[in-house]
């Protein structure tokens, strides 16, 4: 078992963006940090995945209007990527249809930041549990330590706290989690070396990690604390977003076993 590189696309205002996560506010566009505007459109990004045999990639919506830009993603690439960001009970189904290889979900589950089992069944119900992932993107709270599932665009944080209890019951209704460790998402500056462990040795099923990778060491490094157990996603520091620290061509020959681990 191998750790991998998986791509992602991420969406906001219609457009592929790489925003500092903890910036992310609604209304607040003042305090928006972004640190990559893409010239291309989502189906350009969905595109080169494909050509490069990447999967298990995900395409996230940050807010509204980038409903067009996804359908674009996943019609250059049907079958081969996740898509999330405001998906529910009442048009996941019709993401799958429109050529998602999974969903990914997590607010809906959390009516009042509240995690309702219900609704997780009645999800894994409407699309598989094989087409679902759980979104378990996170903060770490200053009062103890723990990582704390955070909803709302990283906003708001829930009742669930991220540990193997929770994994193992979530587990039963779905395929794969994300966790995106919003504390450090977009920053360059490192992974959560701890989180990353743990996830490793908590998650019955395959996890993928996104936030602070800024070199290709952070892909070996991952795969030496999670065991090869957790995937890695790069974005700001990646080429290809217009980051200088990595390379998305090495990227590829690490997922094709041509790089050293």
């Amino acid at each position: 078992m191998r750790s991998q590189f998986r791509p992602c696309i991420d969406l906001h205002g219609g457009q592929v963006k790489q925003i500092v996560g903890g910036t992310l506010r609604d209304g607040d566009a003042g305090q928006l940090r972004t640190n990559f505007v893409s010239g291309q459109p989502a189906s350009y990004y969905a595109e080169l995945y494909r050509e490069r045999g990447l999967t298990g990639g995900h395409v996230i919506m940050l807010g509204g209007g980038n409903e067009e830009a996804a359908e674009q993603a996943l019609r250059a690439w049907p079958g081969g990527l996740q898509v999330g960001g405001g998906i529910g009970g009442d048009n996941a189904r019709a993401w799958i249809e429109r050529g998602a290889a999974k969903v990914i979900v997590t607010s809906w589950l959390f009516p009042g930041a509240r995690f309702s089992g219900e609704r997780l069944r009645a999800l894994a119900e409407a699309v598989g549990r094989d087409r679902l992932v759980v979104d378990l993107s996170c903060r770490r709270t200053a009062a103890d330590g723990c990582w704390v599932v955070a909803m709302d665009r990283w906003q708001t944080l829930t009742d669930m706290r991220v540990g193997r209890d929770a994994l193992h019951m979530l587990a039963e209704h779905c395929s794969e989690f994300l966790v995106h460790a919003a504390d450090v998402e977009g920053l360059c500056g490192g992974i959560d070396a701890e989180l990353v462990q743990r996830l490793g040795e908590w998650s019955p099923v395959p996890v993928t990690y996104a936030g602070g990778a800024s070199s290709i060491e952070d892909l070996r490094l991952v795969d030496r604390l999670s065991g090869g157990r957790v995937d890695l996603t790069i974005g700001s520091a990646l080429d290809i977003f217009g980051g200088t620290q990595v390379e998305f061509e090495a990227c590829v020959a690490w997922n094709q076993g041509r790089l050293e681990d």
